[in-house]
């Protein structure tokens, strides 16, 4: 099995728009060019910590931090974050790390994170797992729902309660996580960048004129999404995760990591080149 003892845990002293960050990241240096993973609304870092675990990612260099409002990443104002917020905090995290290209595994909020940032300076990706991302308003029901609460975060809160009744997979691992990975005074600030993103970003058609190589990864449950046959028939490699939904890495992990590593050896390049 790899080893975790050359992975290094760290804060980063940022000033993002003029709000101080203090943000929590684990990286690991490697050959060839490293993997970027941004986590999405509710989850952390740790969701991808398995990656320490896969032969297949041995001797890969990887970045993952908790962006601002969440995990154990520290900010000034929590009122200032919204999308574009965390995408400048991006660039700053990979400037001060001192990457270039990158390769992207991104869920969520990650997910749209990586998206604007690679629509930006689209040269700088060089792959794209994109697990269950906003690209469409269908992807807001909840968020935009929220938004017409006095208190969205209090209201994110108490629906979070209810999915641990409910079908949906990871549902219950959600909720439980939720109180202590999000900060209620971010949560605003994210859904309405998110919806307005969803509903006039064009992200669909940002997505789709990446030139890098693209997987879009989902779970069972949300086989249903409109857009997926127009990705396919885009060059969009998709890969759908048995027995899980909105969160493949916490109802079927092994499944999820395989899809990635297969999706990695495809596009993968070894290099003598370090970071």
């Amino acid at each position: 099995m790899p080893s975790a003892a050359r992975v290094a845990h760290e804060h980063l002293p940022l000033r993002i728009h003029g709000v101080n960050l203090k943000i929590a990241s684990v990286r690991r240096e490697g050959s060839g060019d490293p993997v970027v993973l941004l986590h999405g609304f509710g989850t952390s870092k740790e969701d991808y910590l398995d990656i320490t675990h896969r032969h297949e990612f041995a001797a890969r260099g990887f970045l993952a931090y908790d962006a601002p409002g969440c995990g154990a990443t520290e900010c000034g104002d929590l009122g200032a974050i919204d999308l574009p917020f965390l995408v400048e905090t991006a660039r700053a995290v990979l400037e001060r790390a001192g990457i270039g290209r990158f390769h992207v595994v991104a869920q969520s909020t990650g997910a749209l994170t990586a998206l604007l940032l690679a629509h930006a300076e689209p040269g700088r990706v060089l792959s794209f797992v994109n697990i269950k991302g906003v690209l469409a308003p269908e992807d807001c029901v909840l968020s935009r729902e929220s938004l017409h609460h006095r208190d969205p975060g209090e209201y994110l809160f108490q629906l979070a309660e209810r999915t641990r009744a409910s079908s949906c997979y990871g549902g219950g691992l959600y909720a439980a996580n939720l109180p202590n990975k999000v900060r209620r005074g971010a949560v605003a600030g994210y859904f309405r960048s998110m919806v307005e993103l969803a509903d006039h970003g064009d992200l669909l058609q940002k997505f789709l004129s990446l030139p890098c190589p693209r997987m879009y990864l989902y779970g069972e449950q949300c086989a249903g999404l409109s857009y997926l046959p127009l990705l396919d028939a885009n060059g969009v490699e998709l890969a759908e995760i048995p027995h899980s939904g909105q969160l493949p890495m916490y109802s079927n992990p092994v499944a999820t990591w395989r899809q990635i590593a297969e999706f990695h050896a495809r596009q993968l390049i070894p290099s003598a080149r370090r970071w």
